[in-house]
């Protein structure tokens, strides 16, 4: 398990822990990796009063957590990706500047995107692209996106609140659709922090798109609001396409749901193990 808590940052040795889902990385190593010194927190208290807009924040950007370590978990400094981001815009390093210019293009690209949201779908595309996925698929995903996006859109405008609404009431339609929720799909299909879509076999994205689609139709048709009703059409869409996916299961012989995904082979083997 020793890459789960270890990431590469320039070739240095960046430790890392699992907190709110997300990876939080210690702000001592990123910073050694960054500078010539090997005073990191010397370095930082010089860096905070340099930047006093990053000391006013450092409580907001910086938590202490328990971290995995050749001695046992110990208490450190850590920064999730986006704190770390603003961080190393304070570092008036050489090392940094390869990560400043990407800051920067990032951040422009995203300016691009906001103009013109055709940008973000070829963007997508490509990266799908890169990763080795078929045309057809491709396709068949990016489709799912859009009818993803308007379940979303009908959610929010018909009183989900936030990100633990949506949770809730995309396991409802999974559950329904596939007899699992996201976390229990991708623990079927050996997956951790992948996105389970990306994941999927054809039909697999298909029922996912017919539960979503039937839920959004079942929306706007009855003019649901609130999230008891929400989550009771969410079922409902579910239901729909659990029944379909029930039909075809029978005439095929065998199963929808699948444990192929597109995992690296080498990460396949270890799951195997």
């Amino acid at each position: 398990m020793e890459e789960e808590k270890i990431a590469l940052f320039k070739g240095k040795k960046i430790r890392r822990t699992l907190h709110n889902k997300e990876w939080w990385f210690v702000v001592e190593d990123v910073v050694l990796a960054l500078i010539e010194s090997n005073d990191s927190k010397q370095y930082v208290q010089r860096m905070k009063l340099r930047d006093p807009e990053l000391d006013k924040g450092w409580v907001q950007i910086v938590h202490t957590l328990g971290v995995p370590t050749a001695g046992g978990a110990q208490h450190m400094n850590c920064a999730n990706t986006e704190g770390i981001f603003r961080i190393i815009q304070s570092i008036p390093s050489p090392k940094a500047e390869p990560f400043k210019r990407w800051l920067a293009k990032v951040g422009y690209e995203r300016i691009q995107e906001i103009e013109n949201p055709e940008l973000a779908t070829k963007r997508t595309r490509m990266y799908f692209k890169l990763k080795g996925y078929p045309d057809s698929w491709i396709e068949m995903r990016m489709r799912g996106i859009v009818i993803r996006e308007e379940l979303t859109d009908e959610w929010q405008k018909r009183g989900a609140q936030n990100n633990r609404d949506y949770e809730i009431l995309t396991a409802e339609i999974s559950k329904a659709t596939f007899g699992m929720t996201p976390g229990e799909y991708k623990k079927f299909k050996g997956l951790k922090r992948e996105n389970l879509r990306d994941h999927m076999g054809d039909f697999e994205l298909i029922f996912s798109m017919l539960g979503e689609r039937a839920t959004t139709e079942i929306h706007r048709n009855e003019n649901s609001h609130g999230l008891p009703k929400l989550r009771s059409d969410a079922k409902a869409g579910g239901d729909i396409a659990a029944g379909a996916r029930k039909q075809l299961e029978k005439r095929l012989g065998r199963p929808v749901v699948s444990r192929d995904n597109f995992l690296p082979l080498k990460k396949k083997r270890r799951l195997i193990k």
